[in-house]
């Protein structure tokens, strides 16, 4: 399992990181989840063959922007 952050751009409230939440929790591989909207982040865990693109793409497709977050 890896562990990886994302950045997070256009949530302005708890339904955001609901919707945020969901569509990344429906991606395969993908174990847990943690959107905080105070920090624009959303914090994954996921087998080591879940390419982040497709994380960043899910959450991309939902609405918001997003990008990975440098260690």
């Amino acid at each position: 399992m890896t562990r990886r952050t994302l950045t997070v751009r256009g949530m302005t409230c708890e339904g955001c990181v609901k919707s945020v939440t969901r569509v990344l929790e429906r991606v395969e591989g993908v174990n847990a989840v943690e959107v905080s909207l105070d920090e624009g982040s959303a914090r994954i865990t996921a087998r080591d063959d879940v390419p982040t693109e497709v994380l960043i793409a899910a959450v991309e497709k939902a609405g918001f922007e997003a990008e990975a977050r440098s260690a």
